[in-house]
């Protein structure tokens, strides 16, 4: 149920679109202020949800590591795995980032007649993910020359870098066919695996369906129903300046592929795709390990008043020693 209300929403977000590149009011609409409306609930949920994670407090030290810290002299430390200065905290944060390391890592366990609990390496995910963010990367750069002018060369460099292969007319784009393929096997993998299934909830299918309508509609764009690039550059820049004009009928699959993308900036802060920031500021991965070096003071401590046992074993001594208990002090 999850996934078919997911892709109902998703369908009716394209029919939306569709029926909007009809008449001219709704281009306006579509092309003007749901763009700009999009834009700005995308940067007040940024702030206000980085805001949130920035304020909680951080009582200790509670880095996620798999290698020895710093000890004593003579135990060898593992500075990436477990790093305990600043240099090694921005490397690994840096893997995690651009490579996704402890994906890399991630296994699956299976219940195997027996019974047996069998774990095996999980490098698909790993390479599906690496695969979609970086293609997704990419074109959101490429799509630079739309709202640039004149472009900037490492943006055609890019451009041509991505369409190195020359096939066709008008080129392939590797990404094109890496991003397509990256998400069709994410939810693959949410459909086809029980397991994964089984905790998917309507979000997790919302936002992949929502990605998988956004690059199908450009991709259709681009390789089969033709458009007017000019007319969207124009239109695009007119945004950018802000001397929006009413939007050209380019055609359905332009407002569709629109309104897709102003889904998504909206919904993107309020949703779990706010990893991209969350992982800046998660104190398992930015914080070095170094609790044997440097003593952590958690700076939102209060003064409280405290029962030291001396203090309770003094209150209570009589009783404790007609108990026949054990005190430190006769």
């Amino acid at each position: 149920m999850n996934v078919m209300a997911a892709l109902g929403a998703v369908v009716v977000i394209a029919a939306i679109g569709a029926l909007g590149a009809q008449a001219s009011g709704m281009r306006s609409l579509i092309g003007v202020i749901v763009p700009y409306a999009a834009i700005t609930t995308f940067i007040l949920g940024m702030i206000l949800r980085v805001a949130r994670w920035a304020s909680s407090p951080v009582p200790f030290r509670i880095t996620t590591t798999c290698g020895q810290q710093k000890s004593l002299p003579w135990i060898r430390a593992s500075w990436l795995e477990s790093p305990y200065t600043k240099l090694g905290t921005a490397a690994r944060m840096a893997l995690e980032i651009l490579l996704f390391r402890s994906l890399f890592r991630n296994t699956r366990a299976e219940l195997r007649p027996g019974p047996r609990l069998v774990y095996g390496e999980e490098k698909w995910l790993w390479l599906g993910a690496l695969a979609f963010h970086w293609s997704f990367l990419v074109v959101l750069l490429r799509h630079l020359r739309f709202f640039m002018e004149p472009v900037p060369n490492w943006v055609l460099a890019l451009a041509t870098l991505d369409g190195f292969f020359q096939v066709g007319t008008p080129e392939l784009l590797l990404t094109d066919v890496f991003l397509g393929a990256a998400l069709a096997y994410l939810l693959y993998r949410r459909l086809g695996s029980p397991q994964v299934r089984y905790i998917s909830l309507f979000t997790d299918y919302f936002a992949l369906l929502l990605l998988l309508g956004l690059a199908a509609t450009g991709i259709l764009m681009r390789y089969f129903a033709k458009i007017d690039l000019l007319a969207v550059k124009q239109f695009a820049m007119g945004l950018v300046t802000f001397a929006p004009a009413t939007p050209p009928a380019v055609g359905w699959l332009f407002y569709a592929h629109l309104l897709f993308l102003c889904t998504l900036i909206a919904y993107f802060p309020f949703s779990k795709l706010m990893h991209m920031a969350g992982v800046f500021l998660s104190p398992t991965r930015n914080l070095a390990n170094n609790n044997r070096m440097v003593r952590h003071v958690n700076p939102w401590n209060y003064p409280v008043n405290v029962h030291t046992y001396e203090e309770w074993e003094h209150e209570f001594h009589d009783k404790i020693k007609a108990a026949g208990l054990p005190l430190e002090r006769e």
